[in-house]
């Protein structure tokens, strides 16, 4: 039987009104992998290729047949504007069949939540920290809610695949089933999945399950890419026409520059001209300043403002004012933004991605370049990398764009391997364990310490934890009022604990900056880290702002409007860059192949450097710089990079007589030292080979707080985790001795 003719019928309507003549390949592989089988299922095809449609229409058609007698279906997705924007498809769909569609989370209608209480059915639409709320607060109302759960869908699954909040999900979806004594499936939905296998893996992970991954023919992908290199001052690497001649319409325009133009940001100006577009950044500062500058060139142009702006510091009003602006097909706006709009949010047809600079991973390339492209159009993406000129007596390093170089790598990677990060899962998340220590005493109350163990190491997400790790953290909070132990040697929350478990910010496990609200009158414009004093000025919004007032009480800020530009500051760090990525930098600048998505100025560039590469000898990873000056170039990822660094400082320092020690991670690392290049290699690779514990990487009294809830975390737990689990020793340990070919007599 075809899966369509399996379809409930009111589906099968659906599909007729929607004017489809098929389903696509994966619909057609999802439904026969739901259908025919009781395991988890994971979905990964592209964005906008119906992976929504190939979950839910063979779910509903299950549940039509066989009616749940409870919520039936949980759909968890990462974002509120996700869920919000699924729950309109959703409910399209099931109206007819009158199927009910609830959103669970912080803005949703409380009647319609407590209409679910009274009656659960249907589909319940939740994020994890809303999810993590109803477990804690509506704990007794899980049986009964969940009782006779069949489906749960996780969307977009990748961008929980490598923090603590993919593991708070899966603890939260194991805490749900053994309360509600139901066993569902498990369905992940997900557009940029690298390794299936270990995506399946974790997708099943607490569950009785195993998972199937569909096959399918995904098609012929087709892109529109381009990457450009820029300077931010004149002169530029080369100048000219480029070289793609169905590319022409990117020739020099001119156009009125504002003061301090950058060359890279006037070409993004240009070429979003009559478009809509969506321009993202890698931090909420760098989407600040971009934005701020747009606008500025349509001021210096007597231009109405085409340039809208998204980031996670901004009010919801103004997120969802430039979502809505956004989904108007006729707009020929732009909107300038980080992850926030990564994930697969509809803003409607767009015509055109801007990446400014490299984006950290490949997920987060192919998920941005995904954003446009829909409808039958290829996607595209123009790259726009900038640097500054190199001082005239700049170090080799300083002499490679390394931007340009790591752009390169992740397209390569994708296009020869179909390289995407794995899921991260030899961590010690102990932050975590914190967390699910206190949700479970929250929700359950009193409970004996081999209770409480027993239910929280349980959860597959602590397989790596052990009991006497669990024993060291509980005699912890127990000694610091988080918990408190009874009378009868039960463990429940203690005062200091409460005032962490009663606050709605302990529902989430990422980290949050101590925030200000900003104000200009009665508009609340978003928030701001640190701010500065009455008189100074702020960038939010794309604007800049005088302070007027701070209410540090209430933490509000009072501004007004000014002209200017500014930095920003929200608080981000730098990503996670996989040792692939930085293996094929190294390949960029080896090889002599020809990319044909990169442009003129950026192919000069390219040119440039790999002159340098050759020159100043970085074949090997020690090069001189003179003067007992040396770089060293690893071509590590960022985890195994940050042990070399500890390594170097810690175990090699007095036999190496290292000085004036500086690095830009994860690229390079610069030192003075008294001995050979051989010497340094023999030194190196003699005390990797020594079976040395990672925590002696640990500066002494050093307590590296990475996670949100680890100032809760006894010292000693919180040094184990990061020399175990965040420090990457293996791989690092494997490089240095992979340098033994470069010992050789001088």
């Amino acid at each position: 039987m075809e899966v369509f003719d399996r379809y409930a019928p009111f589906i099968q309507d659906y599909i007729y009104r929607s004017g489809w003549t098929s389903l696509r390949a994966v619909q057609e592989a999802a439904g026969k992998a739901i259908f025919d089988s009781d395991d988890n299922v994971l979905i990964s095809a592209s964005t906008a290729s119906g992976k929504t449609e190939a979950a839910f229409f063979p779910i509903l058609s299950i549940l039509e047949d066989d009616p749940s007698s409870s919520v039936g279906v949980l759909y968890i997705a990462p974002l509120k504007a996700l869920i919000n924007d699924q729950f309109e498809r959703l409910d399209e769909l099931c109206l007819e069949a009158g199927i009910r569609v609830t959103k669970w989370h912080g803005e949703a209608s409380m009647s319609k939540k407590s209409k679910l209480l009274k009656k659960p059915e249907g589909i319940l639409q939740i994020t994890p920290e809303s999810l993590e709320s109803l477990l804690i607060n509506k704990h007794g109302e899980i049986p009964s809610l969940f009782c006779d759960l069949r489906f749960i869908v996780i969307d977009e699954i990748h961008s929980l695949l490598r923090a603590d909040r993919g593991l708070q999900t899966f603890c939260q979806i194991e805490r749900l089933c053994r309360i509600a004594e139901c066993d569902p499936r498990r369905i992940g939905l997900s557009a940029t999945i690298g390794d299936p296998e270990a995506a399946g893996e974790f997708l099943s992970s607490g569950s009785t399950r195993k998972t199937i991954i569909p096959q399918f023919d995904k098609g012929k992908e087709v892109w529109r890419l381009s990457m450009e290199h820029f300077f931010k001052t004149e002169p530029q690497a080369d100048e000219g026409k480029t070289i793609f001649a169905e590319l022409s319409d990117l020739e020099e325009k001119n156009d009125e520059a504002p003061e301090g133009a950058d060359p890279g940001l006037a070409y993004i100006f240009e070429h979003s001209k009559g478009k809509k577009c969506l321009i993202f950044t890698n931090s909420r500062e760098e989407c600040e300043a971009v934005c701020q500058y747009l606008r500025q060139y349509c001021e210096a142009n007597h231009e109405p403002d085409r340039f809208l702006i998204h980031h996670g510091n901004l009010s919801a009003s103004y997120r969802e004012s430039a979502e809505e602006d956004m989904k108007d097909d006729d707009s020929l706006k732009s909107i300038c933004a980080t992850a926030t709009l990564e994930l697969g949010i509809d803003i409607g047809r767009l015509e055109r991605a801007f990446q400014v600079d490299a984006p950290y991973t490949v997920s987060g390339f192919l998920q941005r370049l995904g954003r446009t492209g829909r409808r039958g159009d290829p996607s595209e993406m123009w790259f726009v990398m900038r640097e500054d000129h190199p001082e005239p007596r700049a170090m080799l390093p300083e002499l490679i764009p390394w931007y340009l170089i790591q752009g390169i790598a992740l397209v390569q990677l994708y296009i020869e391997e179909r390289f995407v990060e794995p899921p991260r899962t030899e961590r010690l998340p102990f932050s975590l364990l914190y967390h699910q220590t206190m949700a479970t005493l929250a929700s359950h109350g009193e409970m004996s310490p081999a209770e409480l163990a027993s239910r929280v190491l349980s959860l597959s997400a602590f397989k790596n934890i052990t009991q006497d790790d669990y024993k060291v953290l509980l005699r912890h909070l127990i000694a610091t009022d988080q918990i408190n132990e009874t009378e009868n040697h039960g463990l429940i929350i203690g005062i200091k604990g409460e005032r962490v478990t009663n606050n709605y910010k302990f529902f989430a496990v990422f980290r949050e900056n101590i925030e200000y609200k900003v104000h200009n009158g009665s508009n609340e414009l978003g928030t701001i880290v640190k701010p500065p004093p009455v008189g100074d000025k702020i960038a939010i919004a794309g604007r800049v702002w005088v302070v007027e007032d701070v209410d540090h009480q209430r933490r509000e800020v009072f501004c007004s409007l000014v002209k200017g530009n500014i930095p920003a500051y929200f608080g981000d760090v730098a990503g996670d860059i996989h040792t692939k990525i930085l293996e094929r930098m190294y390949k960029v600048l080896e090889e002599d192949k020809f990319y044909p998505y990169l442009m003129k100025h950026g192919q000069c560039r390219l040119d440039e450097a790999r002159k340098s590469f050759k020159m100043g000898g970085m074949n090997k990873p020690l090069v001189s710089l003179g003067e007992k000056m040396w770089a060293l170039f690893p071509w590590l990822g960022s985890y195994a990079f940050l042990a070399l660094e500890r390594f170097l400082k810690i175990r090699c320092k007095d036999r190496l007589g290292l000085k004036g020690f500086d690095s830009l991670r994860p690229y390079y690392m610069q030192f003075t030292m008294k001995v050979s290049e051989k010497e340094f290699y023999e030194i190196v690779i003699e005390e990797a080979q020594k079976d040395f514990d990672p925590l002696e990487l640990v500066y002494e009294n050093e307590i590296p707080v990475f996670e949100k809830y680890d100032e809760y975390v006894p010292p000693e737990l919180i040094r184990k985790g990061f020399a175990y689990g965040v420090l990457d020793v293996k791989e690092m340990k494997n490089r240095v001795l992979s340098w033994k070919g470069n010992v050789s007599d001088e």
